[in-house]
């Protein structure tokens, strides 16, 4: 049986952690009041009858010594003054001491405690009421929204088979022109059309478009104002009553009035973007009857804010659910601590009295929390399920994937597989002479750059795998703060099979390779090729297998990363390209791939070909620039959306130090002077600097003069604080890695390669090291700020303007 504290801990909301009941530092209270007891001695009576007894141990002694406890109670409680502070609690709350000091600071802490978790749920509780609230009234502007736009669609349609009838009759001054009849689904509060529309046609057509967007915008903006939404003007003003003109023109005019309501989708990607600047500048162009704030309301628009108010949704049921789980594990703590106080004190009263303050409290007794979640249910059900109860709790209650023990057993099975094909391959190329000075070049430039490519891959595989594994060991949330659903999200067992895999085909297609060409067989480079069109193919398959919603995640955050900054900037889109920095080298074993089997130089191996041409060296050139260009870019675009955050300029400062200290190294390489090299030197140590710094302070946390744990920062996660220490040597030194470049090595072609291969692998291992740290500081910002939900920004939104 699991003793309840390891229950407790294990159970805990992880970023709420410092907001529930102090569970431990009540037990060692009690510890205290059961060593000073013993200390103090067994009660008067009890001793007395341990002394007069010399007949030995008796199987009634048990009995006689709960009576002897229970009369000892008695007699202490009527020798005790009425006057003297002995009851333990009023009906006002208010503890009072008790005569034991041990027992007198377990009740104040207790009593501390308690005060601690019902503030802590009061607030949280204000917070997703209100939040409720404000989610109720967008989905009642957002009903309202779509029942006007399929309103106007059928009548606009019923009216252009009404004008088509009449088409026929009418002069072509007079028909009705195209941006009439579609603009039913594109513009619904748009009040008139387009200056363009407004400038063609007679007077009356465009009395016509006027009317018919001032009746839709005026049912629009009277929808909202029910619904609570002001405009500014006070509402709709009265047309004039002196003609049908001048009625017609006096809501044209009306609508020139800017309304404080408009559908705010954020610019996460180029397309939104793209809308967005769009409609801000046919907002500014438009002059006559339009209504600049509440323009460009369209089918597309009223789809995406459906989806943020479902997500939005999902994230209050997600706090909803948190909040109750919070509430439930402090009421069972406090009743299994309250049973321990009350054996080890025999202060029942007390204990009656704080359990009765307990249950009246606010995060014991309130069912606000309950109802409102309740109503979520019932809401997404009905609106965002289409009534398939299924459904809706696939998304609200997502199932947990359910451990096997076959991914266990297929990573042994794959690690045991490459493990003997490796020692096979290792075996027959020394046998083939492969690896030895007499050996073929052909063979070694194509499989160097192949195996070398996927080796760094599986690594950085295994390595996140490791990371995986920390994290949920010290319990860090890494699937909230990368925005992962934890329904698909990869596990670390499922991490470790994707390294073993990849390794385990690599390496039999280098066996098989090996064998092909000993036996004399023609294309054996076709082979590496034709692993990487299954590799490619693979990762772009279509089908729900092979990890699908981790790959497909894996080619959005990508295509987030290369078109930076156009893509707005998640958590997991600058990890991943953090990751992209230390994988530099893999990049150019790729350039080298898609060159060799690409270009068609396979069939005559003409390896200068994709080596030494000029074409080559500067797109290598471009490539080791790519991953610190997306960074940098990324840094600038969350300085934009993040109120113009200095750091963020900083950080892409480190990116740009690291740009340039390369392309010095390269222009060392290609020319190896002393000046380029003392370049070289002081460039590099310049960046270096920088990047140490910005990873021990900014990204870890660490080097915090006024720290409780020295050069550390306050709050650690592991419990050995020279892992701390041992970690920041560690990052030190492989960050130094860059120094090889300026030592003049007289290596072989072999050794200079295994050299690379050694280097671009620390480095994978440093990133690794790295990234835990980096998960392990920013989940402790998220719990400084009890920050356990995702906030979802709600599309419909008041805009002041002047």
């Amino acid at each position: 049986m699991v003793k309840f504290s390891r229950e407790y801990e294990a159970s805990i909301i992880p970023e709420w952690k410092a907001a529930f009941v102090d569970y431990k530092g009540l037990k060692k209270l009690i510890k205290r009041i059961k060593i000073a007891r013993r200390d103090a001695g067994p009660p008067p009576l009890l001793a007395a009858t341990t002394a007069g007894s010399s007949y030995g141990f008796s199987v009634l002694d048990p009995v006689r010594s709960l009576t002897a406890r229970f009369t000892g109670a008695a007699h202490h409680a009527a020798a005790s003054p009425e006057g003297e502070e002995e009851s333990l609690e009023s009906d006002s709350g208010e503890l009072v001491r008790s005569t034991n000091k041990h027992e007198q600071e377990f009740l104040e802490k207790a009593d501390e405690e308690l005060d601690k978790v019902n503030k802590f749920y009061a607030t949280q509780e204000a917070e997703l009421l209100a939040r409720g609230e404000a989610l109720i009234e967008q989905l009642r502007i957002l009903a309202d929204v779509k029942r006007i736009l399929a309103d106007h669609a059928a009548a606009s349609r019923r009216g252009r088979g009404r004008a088509l009838g009449r088409a026929a009759s009418m002069p072509p001054s007079l028909e009705l022109s195209p941006s009439l009849n579609g603009s039913s689904g594109r513009h619904l509060l748009s009040g008139l059309a387009s200056p363009q529309s407004m400038s063609d046609g007679s007077v009356e057509l465009q009395q016509a478009r006027v009317a018919e967007g001032a009746a839709v915008a005026e049912e629009v903006m009277a929808a909202l104002e029910r619904n609570g939404v002001s405009f500014v003007g006070g509402g709709l003003a009265k047309a004039k009553k002196d003609g049908s003109g001048k009625q017609l023109m006096g809501r044209a005019a009306l609508l020139q009035l800017p309304a404080t309501v408009r559908i705010d989708i954020p610019p996460t990607s180029p397309g939104r973007a793209a809308l967005k600047v769009w409609e801000e500048l046919v907002n500014v162009l438009r002059k006559d009857g339009a209504d600049p704030a509440a323009a460009f309301v369209h089918r597309k628009k009223v789809q995406h804010a459906e989806k943020n108010i479902r997500d939005a949704f999902l994230a209050l049921y997600r706090g909803l659910e948190l909040l109750k789980k919070f509430s439930s594990l402090n009421v069972k703590a406090f009743t299994k601590i309250l049973k321990k106080f009350v054996k080890v004190s025999e202060q029942q009263q007390a204990t009656d009295k704080f359990s009765e303050k307990v249950k009246r409290s606010q995060f014991s007794s309130s069912d606000k929390v309950l109802q409102l979640a309740d109503e979520v249910e019932c809401i997404f059900l009905r609106h965002f399920a289409g009534n398939d109860r299924k459904v809706a709790m696939k998304y609200l209650k997502p199932q947990q994937p359910r451990n096997t023990h076959m991914i266990t057993f297929l990573v042994g099975l794959f690690t045991g597989t490459f493990v003997s094909l490796f020692i096979i391959y290792s075996v027959l190329a020394h046998v083939a002479g492969i690896f030895s000075s007499t050996g073929s070049p052909a063979y070694m430039d194509i499989v160097y750059h192949v195996f070398s490519m996927f080796a760094l891959i599986s690594l950085h595989v295994f390595l996140y795998g490791c990371n995986l594994f920390m994290w949920k060991s010290t319990r860090i949330n890494n699937n909230f703060i990368f925005d992962f659903s934890s329904s698909t999200a990869l596990t670390h067992r499922d991490a470790f099979l994707m390294s073993a895999s990849i390794m385990c085909t690599v390496v039999a297609a280098l066996v098989i390779n090996l064998f092909l060409r000993n036996a004399g067989a023609t294309y054996t480079d076709a082979l590496p090729g034709a692993l990487l069109v299954l590799s490619t193919g693979v990762l772009f398959c279509p089908f729900n297998i092979f990890y699908r919603s981790t790959r497909y995640c894996f080619m959005r955050v990508m295509r987030n990363i290369i078109f930076s900054p156009f893509y707005k900037v998640l958590m997991a889109d600058f990890f991943m390209a953090d990751q992209l920095t230390s994988q530099i080298p893999l990049l150019r074993h790729m350039e080298f791939a898609a060159c060799y089997f690409m270009a068609g130089t396979f069939r005559n191996h003409a390896y200068e070909t994709c080596t030494s041409s000029p074409q080559y060296t500067h797109l290598a050139y471009v490539i080791s620039f790519l991953p610190y260009y997306w960074r940098a870019m990324q840094c600038l675009r969350r300085y934009l959306e993040e109120g113009h955050d200095i750091n963020q300029l900083a950080n892409a400062g480190k990116y740009v130090s690291a740009m340039v200290a390369a392309a010095v190294r390269f222009k060392y390489a290609a020319t190896p002077t002393p000046l380029w090299m003392w370049m070289v030197v002081i460039s590099s140590s310049g960046a270096t600097i920088y990047q140490l710094y910005w990873d021990f302070v900014m990204d870890w946390g660490f080097l915090n003069p006024k720290s409780k744990n020295l050069w550390l920062r306050d709050q650690l996660i592991l419990k050995k604080k020279s892992i701390y220490y041992v970690s920041m040597m560690l990052n030190l030194a492989l960050r130094l890695a860059w120094a090889q470049s300026v030592m003049k090595l007289h290596l072989g072609q072999v050794e200079s390669r295994l050299l690379d291969f050694s280097l671009a692998s620390l480095e994978i291992i440093r990133r690794g090291h790295w990234n835990f740290y980096r998960l392990e500081n920013e989940h402790l910002n998220n719990a400084g700020k009890f920050r356990a939900v995702k906030t979802v920004p709600l599309p419909f939104r008041e805009l002041e303007t002047d």
